[in-house]
């Protein structure tokens, strides 16, 4: 892709998108030009007039016809420092984890300032490499050592909201983490946000937490926690406060709009329509879930409720970094969660003589619903409003997939088909479907941020 004057790249070819929960959108033959500041400038079919002329004039990289385009995924929630014991210990109940891996890795990388640069970089070259394009991090409680995390994030070109993690009576912590994290990057070059990081709330007392909700609407800046994460930790709080997690942080303002809150497996749907009411969001981890939480996110009826939901990986309590691993996670535990619903009321319906009265809205959601909550749902629950689709005027933030190689008739990677479509048939929905299943890091071949190519 040649870069001109006044132009980033232009390349023809097919693009793939979800513009709402459950629709995926094919362009086939398409013409996306990005100006110099990583914005698309142009998007239209290239068989129309106005782009035959500009792809006789200027320097158009044409796609595969086995290939397409498609928004990186967002990631709700990573714990950077637990980076380091990905996929360790998963065996032991979520207290004694958080004491034998998670506080060892965050007291570490605070102590060890060369090693946080080591971890950060290797962090953020595996979130390129797994196509995740803006991702909400977990920091430590050392301002110096988050800082080193915002600088990977921004150096390897990846979108990323940087949480300094707030304990006891850290408040001020927090103001200064604000404060430095935005001078880092220039305003017209920064892909990196400070986030207030309340850890949860046993942790956290009510004067920090007041003190957290009134730094955040003063100085306009986004919010992350977990809620609800687990039995243990709900009677915690219960116990403790006498009354839920969710009501302690609506009371100190830090359910709102911009807030996500993860996990959430012990809502019920009142609480899950006053997320919705306050705009918060939930950041879904589908496979920490199953470790560490004794009950599965009810999805289904969060998104009935208009709540704004994405994914996330949850590393290290998941054990993988790959949004696409959370997306076969999220549609396979929602298809327990119907398959449990289904059988706990097969006896009832059985001596109904209308099956419409027992026909109710399935709790399952299906793979084109998951690829939506990995990008443009994400995009939305992170305020990253040009985030997540392909339009005139948003940034491009993209991955060019390949799933077939028609020269040599042979899929990509761990891909096999052997119907042997036409060429003429170019990207179908049952390739990305395919490719949804089955696909990994072979099948991408590049990546770019903010039209910034970073594969």
């Amino acid at each position: 892709m040649t870069r001109g004057t006044g132009v980033g790249f232009a390349v023809r070819g097919t693009l793939v998108q979800c513009p709402s929960l459950g629709v995926v959108e094919i362009l086939r033959d398409h013409l996306l030009v990005v100006d110099h500041t990583g914005i698309i400038s142009r998007l239209s079919p290239a068989t129309e007039d106005e782009s035959v002329q500009y792809i006789k004039q200027n320097d158009v990289r044409s796609l595969p016809p086995g290939s397409f385009l498609i928004p990186t995924f967002c990631d709700l929630h990573l714990h950077a420092p637990q980076f380091m014991y990905q996929g360790t210990g998963l065996d032991l109940p979520l207290m004694q984890w958080l004491d034998k891996y998670a506080y060892k890795a965050e007291e570490m990388l605070d102590a060890q300032p060369d090693t946080a640069r080591k971890v950060y970089k290797r962090l953020a070259e595996r979130l390129i490499e797994a196509g995740t394009g803006a991702v909400l991090l977990f920091g430590t409680i050392n301002t110096e050592t988050n800082l080193i995390l915002a600088d990977a994030m921004q150096t390897l070109g990846v979108r990323a909201f940087v949480g300094n993690s707030s304990t006891a009576d850290s408040l001020a912590n927090a103001k200064d983490f604000i404060q430095r994290c935005g001078k880092l990057v220039a305003n017209d070059e920064r892909l990196i946000e400070p986030v207030i990081t309340p850890r949860f709330v046993p942790t956290c007392s009510n004067e920090l937490l007041q003190g957290l909700g009134e730094l955040s609407k003063e100085k306009a800046v986004r919010i992350q926690s977990h809620l609800a994460e687990s039995y243990a930790e709900a009677k915690w709080v219960k116990d403790e406060r006498h009354i839920d997690d969710i009501e302690v942080f609506d009371k100190y303002g830090l359910l709102r709009e911009g807030t996500v809150q993860a996990h959430c497996t012990f809502l019920d749907n009142p609480s899950l329509s006053r997320l919705a009411q306050r705009k918060t969001a939930i950041a879904h981890c589908p496979l920490s879930n199953v470790y560490f939480s004794e009950k599965p996110f009810p999805l289904r009826e969060a998104l009935d409720a208009g709540v704004m939901v994405g994914l996330g990986s949850d590393v290290a309590g998941g054990y993988s970094i790959d949004i696409m691993s959370g997306m076969r996670h999220a549609v396979t535990v929602s298809r327990m969660r119907e398959s449990t619903r289904l059988l706990e009321h097969i006896d009832e319906c059985a001596g109904k003589k209308e099956t419409s009265e027992c026909d109710v809205r399935s709790l399952a959601i299906t793979w084109k619903e998951s690829l939506y909550l990995a990008t443009r749902g994400g995009a939305l629950a992170l305020g990253l409003n040009q985030v997540g689709e392909l339009k005139v005027h948003s940034p491009l933030d993209a991955q060019e997939i390949a799933v077939y190689d028609f020269e040599n008739g042979a899929g990509v990677g761990a891909l096999d088909f052997f119907d042997d479509p036409p060429l003429s048939s170019g990207v179908t929905l049952e390739m990305i479907e395919k490719w949804w299943c089955m696909g990994d890091t072979r099948n991408r071949v590049g990546m770019w941020v903010q039209g910034k190519k970073l594969i």
